[in-house]
């Protein structure tokens, strides 16, 4: 409802319903106070609710109150009960969806909507471009992926997985420091449904790890992508040591005009000449390579530790000085 039109109590065609006030009969110590439009339009909404009805000015209604407040979950699900009430054409709701979700990405019953539409509707693949859209206004928003997720999972299709790849390879060439699209590459890869056992397995860990090495390289004070590298070796039960030959160069200050760097190693990739180094996720890496490993090798994990405590992430102290404790009453 635009801001110029009249409040419901002053429409001829809501005149046969009695507004239901949501104080009725109770003195609240600390009333919530809202504005008129939204009072007049929730007292009507509470009196539909209550005589049940489901109607097309219900339909308008209730959209008057989710551009008012996008978080009524109330209004949305009877929003919806109308609409199979109804029986009417989505189309029209999609595209009011199309402009919502647009000016409320991060509120959750906004996406929830959509999701019982797109049920209802079974047209997942329209879905994928839109989602991107919403993407490039928020790249990060958890609502967008999550939806994305779903929207995946729930249909299941090959035909709608079979870009996803490409897809999160452009987001994180945007922006090798976006979590989520990190996060959505590991669905995507080893949570996908139908794209389970369609490929050599050890042929998707050695890309996934070249691939992951390669961003590192870049960028190695990348947290995700080193986070990612851990999920790689977790879900292929692969140990961190056998990453050690790539972590190490990492976990030390670069050597100046070192002729060697000139070459290019695709399986263990030096850092960039613009690396900040040492880097902290790298020492952290190597720590647990060592700890792992065991016996005297726990000094070499506790070495690490300190350093990190004491120098390269004094914000952390407090658990660098933990992990240190854990080792030593282990090695006692």
């Amino acid at each position: 409802m635009a801001e110029d039109e009249p409040l419901f109590a002053e429409r001829p065609e809501w005149e046969d319903v009695v507004p239901l006030a949501q104080y009725e009969s109770v003195k609240p110590l600390a009333p919530i106070f809202y504005t008129s439009e939204y009072k007049d339009a929730t007292d009507y909404f509470r009196a539909i609710v209550k005589a049940g009805e489901k109607s097309v000015r219900v339909l308008d209604l209730t959209e008057s109150i989710i551009r008012k407040n996008p978080a009524h979950y109330s209004a949305w699900q009877y929003r919806y009960k109308t609409l199979m009430t109804l029986g009417v054409p989505l189309d029209e709701e999609l595209r009011l969806m199309d402009e919502l979700a647009v000016k409320y990405l991060k509120t959750y019953q906004v996406w929830h909507h959509r999701r019982l539409l797109v049920q209802v509707t079974r047209k997942p693949t329209p879905e994928l471009t839109f989602i991107a859209g919403c993407l490039q206004v928020d790249a990060k928003n958890y609502h967008t992926w999550s939806y994305r997720q779903w929207l995946l999972a729930h249909f299941n299709d090959q035909a709608l997985w079979a870009s996803e790849l490409n897809f999160v390879d452009g987001m994180l060439d945007v922006d090798v420091r976006n979590n989520s699209a990190w996060h959505h590459r590991f669905f995507v890869v080893f949570q996908s449904g139908v794209r389970k056992g369609e490929e050599d397995r050890d042929e998707v860990v050695r890309r996934e790890l070249t691939y992951v090495k390669t961003k590192i390289s870049v960028a190695p004070n990348n947290l995700s992508a080193w986070n990612y590298l851990r999920g790689v070796l977790d879900n292929s039960k692969t140990p961190y040591s056998a990453l050690k030959a790539f972590v190490t160069p990492y976990c030390y200050e670069a050597e100046p005009d070192n002729p060697s760097e000139s070459i290019v190693d695709l399986e263990d990739p030096l850092p960039s000449p613009e690396a900040q180094l040492p880097c902290v996720a790298a020492i952290e890496f190597m720590a647990d390579i060592h700890e792992g490993l065991g016996g005297d090798n726990l000094r070499t994990a506790i070495d690490l530790w300190s350093s990190l405590a004491t120098t390269h992430d004094t914000f952390r102290k407090k658990y660098w000085e933990y992990r240190i404790r854990e080792a030593q009453s282990r090695a006692c």
